[in-house]
């Protein structure tokens, strides 16, 4: 068993503060924490029926006294019947707000929590999900950012390779000048977790995260092994590893995605606009690059719409600028589609048909803002490799991995991370690892299958596959029913899950899969019903993977 020193403060005090003698001579310095008293109210977002609070931690959990403390805000769906306990939930990042996730999951899964309240956080640095707290946020000189939209990472011209290296160092410098980057870790939000536990009065604390929010789990269950209940990791980094690999095989996942299963979704839906087969469309998709760049769009911005393309709306939003872009290229009209009507309503407030191709062209960012809690967390959890070394990766990665392998290599921040870590975070133990299940979509393209294997190989914990699934994020906002159905049981009390392939659902506007050859391998569990009922409420379900997929795009 490996419990960390405040973690083992922790349950010290909660024993101390239930047995000591009124006249304690020495002051605990935990104490303010652990006995203050959560006021339960309104939340400062809508959309669901659970109650918000915010608590006080300290700064540095490795010093309690030290430092000014910190606000985290937290929110709880309730159970509505025999409780059994909670269920913590974070949508990943690192840097997702979480207190809106625990009333939509209540929501979609009301079985489990019938017995289960479904916590909320957003974590240290994160501010206020819905108030006026922007949380952690790098106040970046637009100086010494790059000017000019051509910026271009197949130009590998020693000009273009500085261009494109001034904003990660811009954007870590910035970051690492505001004193409160050292205590936004893993390590620290951890310990947050832990006294939300406390708080509740709960020995155990179960859990559920998405992506990002994996490596969080696995790292609470490690360093609070007696405190973990079950722990449901969907959507997987290697959390036995390095967390920054995650982020280093975009390139790689991007590009299977791309090339196996999204480009062969755009010739079956829009054959007469993108092309017939796969490689039509990437053909067209490089007309498209090309014909925006002279519109004044830069190819990395254009590219960056199909990285991290986990999820409904994004494919959608990629159909709609290359059908608009193809249009305009070859004087035809854009095919009338429901699909990419609805996403041009909800992206820029009108119909498709109204819509140029400048209009659809999307807006160079404004970097002046960063939100620091990816930056530390990704680069302060463990120790960072050199921009040399990214720009290699860059060399290697880009021939293989075109659509993102040039840029990824040139944009990562980490590589100008000076600040050592201050923690070391361990990995699971046996005792930690028995309650852990690990779930997994075969084309997930924002966390890579190879990884979450690997992870779950390393930690012997078993794994739910969802076969040909190029989504991120699995349990209750796929529509998988052989999915929920595992994890449902495993919270209910079921036995844990052995490792189980399920089959995945259909894609956007199709009724049926097309299978793809994978590193998953064929289906071992039962057909998911077409339409399945739980279908009632898809367009909420799909609504929330959108977001899970956003929160995790950032690279």
């Amino acid at each position: 068993m490996r419990t960390s020193r405040a973690g083992l403060a922790v349950a010290v005090a909660v024993l101390v503060a239930a047995t000591a003698p009124a006249a304690a001579t020495t002051p605990d310095p935990l104490a303010p924490y652990l006995t203050q008293k959560v006021a339960w109210g309104g939340c400062p977002f809508k959309g669901d029926k659970a109650q918000c609070a915010r608590i006080t931690v300290p700064r540095d959990w490795a010093a309690p006294a030290a430092g000014k403390d910190l606000r985290v805000s937290i929110s709880r769906a309730a159970s509505t019947g025999e409780r059994r306990g909670a269920i913590l939930v974070n949508p990943g990042g690192p840097g997702g707000q979480g207190t809106s996730l625990a009333g939509a999951l209540a929501g979609l899964e009301p079985a489990v929590n019938a017995h289960y309240d479904f916590v909320g956080m957003d974590p240290r640095g994160t501010g206020q999900e819905g108030g006026e707290d922007q949380g952690f946020v790098c106040r970046v000189p637009t100086g010494r950012l790059p000017a000019g939209d051509d910026l271009d990472a197949r130009d590998r011209s020693a000009a273009s390779i500085a261009r494109h290296q001034r904003t990660p160092r811009a954007v870590a410098e910035a970051c690492q000048s505001d004193a409160l980057a050292p205590f936004v870790t893993t390590w620290q939000t951890a310990h947050d977790m832990d006294l939300i536990r406390a708080l509740l009065s709960d020995e155990k604390l179960n859990y559920l995260g998405y992506s990002y929010g994996t490596w969080l789990g696995a790292k609470y269950a490690s360093l609070f092994p007696d405190h973990a209940g079950r722990v449901v990791l969907d959507s997987s980094v290697n959390f036995e590893g390095r967390l920054q690999a995650a982020f280093e095989a975009f390139p790689k996942i991007d590009q299977r995605q791309f090339d196996r299963v999204y480009a062969p979704w755009l010739a079956r839906r829009f054959p007469d606009q993108l092309g017939k087969t796969a490689a039509d469309v990437k053909k067209n998709q490089e007309r498209v690059r090309a014909y925006f760049r002279k519109e004044g769009l830069s190819p990395d911005l254009f590219d960056h719409v199909f990285v991290g393309n986990g999820s409904t709306k994004q494919w959608l939003l990629g159909a709609l600028i290359l059908t608009k872009g193809l249009a305009a290229l070859d004087g035809t009209a854009p095919p009338p589609s429901a699909d990419l009507d609805r996403i041009a309503r909800t992206a820029f407030g009108r119909p498709a048909a109204e819509l140029t191709a400048a209009d659809v062209a999307p807006p160079e960012p404004d970097y002046a803002d960063v939100g620091g809690t990816r930056l530390a967390v990704a680069c302060g959890d463990q120790p960072t490799r050199a921009a040399t070394w990214y720009k290699l990766l860059s060399d290697l990665q880009g021939p293989q991995y075109p659509l993102f392998g040039w840029a990824y290599g040139l944009s990562e921040a980490c590589g100008y991370w000076s600040d050592p870590p201050r923690q070391q975070l361990p990995t699971l133990s046996p005792e930690a690892a028995k309650n852990v299940l690990v779930v997994q979509g075969e084309f997930d393209p924002q966390t890579g299958y190879e990884q979450a294997e690997a992870a779950a190989r390393k930690a012997g914990v078993p794994m739910v596959s969802v076969a040909d699934s190029p989504f991120h994020g699995q349990y209750a906002v796929s529509g998988n029913s052989c999915v929920d159905a595992l994890v449902n049981g495993y919270f209910l009390g079921a036995a844990r899950p052995a490792a189980t392939i399920c089959p995945g659902v259909p894609l956007p506007g199709e009724k049926e899969v097309f299978p793809v050859p994978g590193p998953a391998g064929e289906p071992t569990g039962q057909p998911a019903p077409e339409p399945a009922p739980r279908d009632a409420l898809s367009s909420t379900r799909q609504r929330l993977q959108d977001e899970i997929s956003a929160v995790n795009r950032g690279y």
